[in-house]
């Protein structure tokens, strides 16, 4: 009798979470929940929104209607528009911190809040002893589901002791399992040439937390009883431990294995296998084993697959092992103790009924947890968070005030900058848009370019470790060891056209250094950068210009950020900023607030650098002069009409004389972006925020002449705006400015969702 389609009263479900092929756990269980449910009821739909943690994406199955993209805030909130707007009648989140952008994944909030229909949300980790941030991100994300999943009753109960969270709004779910039949493991095994040998079995993606070095220490007393047995340690390296580490942990395994005398009774299977082959894994294993060192794991696929296909399992006593495995369905011995798990593999090798005991209690509690028991679980979960919903408003477009969801960004684009960098570093002009090879490179904008890299860092690009390499090297060849200054000027042919360069050359590569000490993560530019910090500081002592100084005090205020104990920089620092601030007494005036009596090029670093100094330095009185002078200088910059106009190039503007109006010139709509951000951070006034606006929107066409210095086609930046035109050319300078302010704006929009978390009561 064919089987009939189960039905529900709910249309459209979209799954929100990683998805395959997409190599992790979660891809791989909001996969299998998604496909469990659209085969049983076929005439619901079932879509997939999943993240993306590498810019390219992956090549997603049609089931997948939109992707976001980890670190992009506005991704999330375009899902969130994509999902009201899609008739979607229940969203089913799959909630892990690691995988959603912003502090604790505070990201995945942007949709949440937005959303206008249920939310059920399956919880893959609840933290028994979470930090602020994490703690207040799983509170809202409770708060803001209808009904949450969790796989164990250890996750009920933190969930309600340590969230607050009422069980009438908790659904016990196991983790679902492919459902596989009881059979023996010498069915399997000729499949990997391990016919005739007993088989132990480890399997997911390797990182240090699995323990699977435990099991190698067990081995020798283990060959020693059964010298035919070997360990298959199955699953890829994971991808982030890959990108931050290589195979270091794999390599030490395998070390451990020869210094072991064990190397051929270890098999390691590389790769990231299907369902299909971990299927064919698990049943030619006698004995599974789950090693890991801690007790921290409120769930485990791994676990929940071997038991469901009855396997005999030793574990550590994480917290899901404990609950899985009690009533005799599996062993658990102490963490990192290889005397005690030789002990208790041996002695399920050596009595077989108990084994084989072990086994069938295993696989009987397992009926519970294949797919289509859980799918079911799940539906019913979905039916009654939509029934409980008293409030449902339809899916519909949402109306937002600007001030709450001012415009989207420009989209992110390298191009041109990919295609004014060559293996030496970033060329200083070009005609049009092709690089002008006769002007050669410059420090001054290598060390933009570096900036500009490592914010692209922070941001999640795919393209950023290449760029920061090629720049920092750059910076490495311009440092002149005898005088402990950068060169400037080097022509094409790689010739330096000078023994210093200018003192704004300088502070710009210590502001590039500092930043890349600040943000980035890598081990060799941090040691490379440290060290060309360190020789390079004390020389912009000597240099006469200001805004040398306030790039250098940039510099020494992202430093300062990881390195606070650094007296030396302190020192330069309380040097420079005195200096700046002793400028500005100087010639500030009630109708002239400002540091110099002409304002020239990159006005906005100075109030910047010493809003930075006063706030570090914890000196009111330069702060309340970064204020008065930044307000003074947006006040200047802002036409009759509303929009940002900066001091023109043609000229200038000496106090008592004649403002130039053109040339207007990218920089400086990038150092009042950047200065503005400054001042928000500082005063969380959130005027400071629309005056960063206003000036990024110069680049975009609201400006004098209303035309976009932004080519959309490239993503450089035209090189100016004359009176009566644009100067066509994409230049470094122009391009770096505004990459540099749309990479801080992005930045900054996730860091107010962030403090938005923080500050929610």
């Amino acid at each position: 009798m064919k089987k009939r389609d189960k039905s529900s009263t709910i249309d459209r479900i979209a799954f929100i979470g990683n998805y395959l092929p997409r190599q992790c756990g979660i891809a791989t269980f909001t996969t299998d929940l998604c496909e469990a449910i659209a085969a049983q009821y076929t005439a619901t739909t079932c879509i997939a929104l999943p993240v993306n943690d590498v810019e390219d994406g992956y090549a997603y199955p049609s089931r997948v209607r939109f992707e976001l993209i980890e670190k992009d805030l506005e991704s999330y909130r375009r899902a969130a528009d994509f999902l009201n707007i899609n008739n979607v009648d229940l969203v089913c989140l799959q909630f892990e911190y690691g995988i959603f952008g912003g502090r604790a994944g505070s990201y995945i909030l942007s949709i949440l809040r937005e959303l206008r229909m249920p939310i059920v949300t399956t919880l893959h980790t609840i933290l028994k002893n979470p930090d602020q941030d994490q703690r207040r991100v799983l509170e809202e994300v409770a708060a803001l589901s209808d009904r949450l999943v969790v796989m164990s009753e250890k996750g009920s109960t933190f969930l309600q002791e340590i969230y607050n969270v009422s069980p009438e709004k908790i659904d016990m779910i196991p983790h679902g399992i492919p459902d596989v039949p009881f059979v023996d493991p010498s069915f399997n095994k000729d499949l990997f040439g391990v016919e005739g040998k007993t088989v132990l079995l480890s399997f997911g993606l390797l990182s240090t937390s699995k323990g699977i070095e435990t099991v190698i220490s067990a081995m020798p007393k283990i060959v020693e009883r059964y010298p035919e047995c070997v360990y298959i340690v199955v699953g890829a390296t994971h991808p982030q431990v890959i990108k931050n580490e290589g195979e270091i942990y794999r390599l030490s395994l395998q070390w451990l294995a020869q210094q072991k005398g064990v190397e051929s009774n270890v098999i390691f299977y590389n790769s990231f296998v299907s369902s299909e082959e971990l299927i064919e894994f698990i049943s030619a294993a006698d004995i599974y084993i789950t090693p890991y060192l801690n007790e921290a794991q409120i769930t485990s696929g791994t676990l929940a697959y071997t038991l469901g296909a009855g396997k005999a399992v030793i574990s550590t006593p994480y917290w899901y092992a404990q609950e899985l495995l009690s009533d005799g369905r599996g062993v658990l011995v102490p963490f990192k103790d290889p005397d005690a798990l030789a002990e208790q593999v041996i002695n399920l090798l050596d009595n077989e009924s108990e084994r084989q005991a072990m086994r069938k209690r295993a696989y009987i509690f397992g009926r519970t947890m294949i797919w289509s028991e859980v799918a079911q679980r799940y539906m019913e979960c979905f039916e009654r968070a939509r029934a409980e919903r008293r409030h449902y408003i339809p899916a519909g477009i949402i109306s937002k005030s600007l001030d709450n969801y001012p415009g989207e960004l420009p989209t992110l684009k390298l191009n041109h900058l990919k295609n004014m960098t060559d293996s030496t570093g970033m060329l200083q002009h070009a005609i049009f848009t092709v690089p002008n090879y006769s002007h050669g490179y410059t420090t001054d904008d290598n060390a933009r370019a570096l900036l500009v890299s490592i914010l692209l860092d922070e941001l999640g690009s795919g393209e950023s470790t290449k760029l920061t390499s090629r720049y920092l090297a750059f910076l490495v060849f311009a440092f002149n060891d005898k005088t402990k200054r950068f060169r400037n000027f080097m022509n094409y042919q790689r010739n330096w056209l000078e023994n210093s360069g200018s003192d704004d050359s300088h502070g710009r590569a210590l502001f590039a250094l500092g930043t890349v000490l600040s943000h980035s993560n890598k081990p060799a530019f941090n040691k490379m950068a440290g060290w060309l910090f360190e020789q390079t500081l004390p020389s912009i002592l000597g240099t006469t210009s200001p805004r040398a100084w306030a790039f250098a005090l940039l510099g020494i205020h992202e430093y300062s950020q990881k390195y606070a104990g650094d007296r030396r920089a302190g020192q330069v620092r309380d040097e420079l900023a005195e200096r700046l601030f002793q400028l500005y007494q100087k010639n500030s005036s009630e109708d002239w607030r400002w540091f110099e009596n002409e304002l020239s090029y990159c006005n906005a670093a100075l109030p910047h650098a010493l809003l930075t100094c006063g706030k570090s330095i914890s000196n009111d009185n330069m702060t309340d002069a970064g204020l008065e002078s930044l307000n003074w200088l947006v006040n200047l910059h802002r036409a009759d009409a509303g929009h940002f106009f900066p001091i023109g190039s043609n000229g200038f503007y000496r106090k008592g004389g004649e403002r130039a109006r053109f040339d207007q010139q990218p920089i400086e709509a990038q150092a009042m972006v950047s200065a503005c951000l400054e001042a928000f951070r500082i005063t969380n006034d959130k005027r400071w925020n629309k005056e960063a606006r206003r000036a990024f929107e110069w680049f975009i066409g609201r400006n004098d002449l209303n035309l976009s210095l932004y080519d959309p086609t490239t993503g450089g930046c035209r090189d100016g705006l004359h009176s009566d035109r644009l100067n066509e050319n994409q230049g470094a300078e122009s391009t770096l400015a505004f990459l540099q302010s749309l990479l801080e704006l992005r930045l900054a929009e996730q860091a107010h969702l962030s403090m938005e978390v923080l500050l929610k009561v």
